[in-house]
């Protein structure tokens, strides 16, 4: 017995001398030029990072009277009445070149030719707007259908419904909007009519 508790005390002492070592060497201070290991951190992808802002202090909503006076028959029905225009029968559908879609109401900015793609929908088809700030979504139960009504924010203006059909690269939605709700700004307009801070969002 007085071997084994012998044994035992040395295991004891040894144990305490290597505890300390490990202590004494984890604190020793970084001497100058010596670079500490750091275990590499990978820094998450920030899906704000590339966001463009629009500022909605700049549009403003015309009055009732203004508005009928200013829209077409048809651009009245849509975005004051919730119409919807022909398929395949509207002026974007097809349309392709470069720049920005503004609500036809206010001038805000809501969608970019970056994001428009052909869905074979008969209507202009956007995967996201432009910022995710200027879309309003509403529940829509009429015609016997529920669907997700797209208004714009400061105009209030039925835009059209947005559908989870869209290419699965690119979020999976499908932002199927009236021509007739929208007026297209081409991309060598854009600054001289007051959109410069809007270029970063065409490619």
């Amino acid at each position: 017995m007085v071997g084994i508790n012998k044994d035992w005390g040395r295991i004891v002492v040894l144990w305490a001398f290597i505890l300390a070592f490990v202590v004494l060497t984890a604190a020793q201070p970084v001497s100058a030029g010596q670079v500490p290991m750091v275990e590499e951190e990978t820094a998450a992808a920030d899906p704000w990072a590339d966001r463009i802002w629009v500022d909605p202090s700049k549009y403003e909503k015309p009055s009732p009277e203004e508005i009928r006076e200013q829209l077409s028959h048809w651009e009245y029905e849509i975005t004051q009445n919730d119409a919807t225009e022909p398929a395949f029968l509207n002026h974007y559908y097809m349309h392709f070149e470069e720049g920005i879609y503004v609500d036809i109401v206010t001038g805000e900015p809501l969608f970019s030719s970056s994001d428009k793609y052909h869905s074979g929908s008969g209507w202009p088809a956007f995967t996201k707007p432009i910022d995710p700030e200027v879309l309003v979504y509403v529940t829509d139960r009429s015609h016997g259908m529920v669907r997700t009504e797209v208004r714009s924010r400061v105009g209030d203006s039925h835009l059209g419904h947005v559908f989870a059909d869209g290419p699965p690269e690119a979020g999976g939605q499908r932002y199927c909007i009236n021509s007739g709700a929208l007026r297209f700004i081409a991309l060598e307009d854009m600054a001289e009519l007051g959109y410069a801070d809007m270029l970063l969002a065409v490619d």
